[in-house]
């Protein structure tokens, strides 16, 4: 298990790598924050676009990758996807919580087992709890019977049960997680925005950098309002100087 009490600033901050265009414009952005940023995140549709040489290229420039696939499947078939990306030498990798227990346990023994064969570094596994572009409503239609709340608290209970480290959850749930799971069980948060309107903005669940680190977040992760800014650089750093006003603010708290 992942210890960050000795992180620096800069290392919880993940920067998601969510463009189109081609490879050399995702890598452009590495190039540009490689050294203001702890991870990038790797999502969907840079994955789908470039495959595996993109984990590749980030290692080669130093970065650090946060594959964030979210796997969800029977455990057999996500066991071996969490070893394909173990092979790839990610730091992170997310599945579904609501995959089920056997599925989370079996993915997390399998890393470890397939990181001590190749003695190397286990990747963190992360559960995702409750989208952030979900609210109370959402989950209603969907059939769920608790709210965006109690389901992220009963998931991550459920995850860190099975094994996994960490959740990925939205702020609003980051106290409610740390109080039920402790001070080393590690919080990724999504949704995050500064106080500037972000275009195109479909989160619904969303705190500024230093609320959601008061609260109990270990990592955030940011992709628009860094992208959007005339100076993405000095962005990633005035979001650095957030994290440490939250640090701050939780340690006096």
């Amino acid at each position: 298990m992942m210890n960050t009490a000795n992180n620096s600033p800069r290392e919880r901050l993940i920067f998601a790598l969510d463009v189109g265009g081609g490879l050399d414009e995702a890598l452009s952005w590495v190039d540009r924050l490689w050294d203001r940023v702890g991870l990038f995140k790797v999502g969907k549709e840079v994955f789908v676009r470039h495959g595996p040489e993109i984990v590749r290229q980030i290692h080669a420039r130093g970065g650090k990758v946060f594959l964030d696939l979210k796997f969800h499947d029977i455990p057999n078939t996500v066991v071996k996807a969490a070893e394909a990306a173990a092979e790839l030498g990610v730091a992170m990798f997310n599945l579904h919580a609501l995959g089920g227990r056997r599925m989370m346990a079996e993915t997390v023994a399998a890393v470890q087992r397939f990181a001590e064969k190749r003695g190397t570094p286990a990747p963190i596994v992360l559960a995702v709890t409750v989208l952030t572009s979900l609210n109370d409503d959402d989950l209603k239609i969907m059939g769920f019977c608790r709210g965006t709340a109690e389901t992220a608290l009963h998931l991550a209970r459920l995850a860190q049960d099975s094994g996994v480290p960490g959740v990925v959850a939205s702020a609003e749930d980051a106290a409610a997680i740390r109080k039920a799971c402790g001070s080393s069980f590690l919080i990724v948060t999504p949704g995050i925005r500064g106080t500037k309107e972000v275009a195109g903005d479909d989160q619904k669940r969303i705190v500024t950098p230093g609320e959601a680190v008061s609260r109990g977040a270990d990592y955030l992760v940011l992709g628009r309002p860094i992208r959007q800014a005339a100076d993405p650089a000095h962005e990633a750093d005035e979001i650095v100087k957030e994290i440490v006003r939250g640090l701050a603010s939780r340690a006096g708290g």
